[in-house]
């Protein structure tokens, strides 16, 4: 992922802020060489340092290539939004256009997890997250209604090496571009359009901000 200067986080708690909200992306291994990358639509969850916890069924071809090549990547993006010619130019017929998103990629080391104990904790850990009020069965290798379900999935503990985090919101255009845009985004309304003016607003703000400083 090319990342320009003024496109980067500005720090760790940035991205890590951005991504602690969001829990589904796609991780991405190579696999087998010669064969084309296995990429898994997913649910995760990081723990906000160094590790990525998920499972998936135990068919899925993603097994393979882990044990192959057992360095994958998990990547998300969002607060995304195509923008027209017409709004970063005074001229439509010059202006060139550009997407917006932010995007976080943790590059990591895999550990296959096939014992049940092990598999019962990601999934523990899992619906913790997703279903904080506790409103589903016990989870345990010995226990309770999910237990003869273990030997159908492989879980995945995953140690993040490297972090690549981009925020492309025009950071380094004029404001009255960027304005422009903000504009255009809040007119238009399509479904991400919002997340993206948000990003676009925050990024200005913090841009503005240490200017002042």
């Amino acid at each position: 992922m090319l990342i320009h200067p003024w496109d980067a986080a500005r720090d760790d708690e940035e991205w890590r802020s951005w991504l602690r909200t969001r829990d589904f992306g796609q991780i991405a291994v190579n696999g087998v060489a010669g064969a084309a990358p296995v990429v898994v639509p997913t649910h995760f969850l990081y723990d906000g340092d160094a590790e990525v916890l998920l499972h998936l069924a135990r068919p899925n071809p993603i097994w393979e290539a882990l044990e192959a090549n057992p360095v994958a990547v998990v990547s998300v993006y969002d607060d995304y939004a195509y923008i027209p010619t017409s709004w970063r130019s005074d001229s439509p017929e010059t202006g060139v256009p550009t997407s917006y998103y932010a995007a976080v990629q943790l590059v990591c080391l895999a550990e296959i997890v096939d014992d049940r104990d092990g598999k019962a904790e990601i999934l523990r850990r899992q619906l913790a997250h997703h279903q904080p009020a506790g409103d589903h069965g016990e989870v345990a290798g010995d226990a309770g209604p999910y237990r003869r379900m273990l030997s159908a999935i492989r879980g995945l503990r995953l140690r993040v090496e490297e972090v690549r985090a981009k925020f492309k919101y025009d950071g380094h255009r004029p404001a009255e571009l960027r304005e422009r845009v903000a504009r255009g985004l809040a007119e238009r309304g399509l479904p991400s359009d919002a997340g993206a003016l948000a990003q676009q607003i925050r990024r200005n703000a913090a841009a503005e901000s240490g200017a002042d400083t």
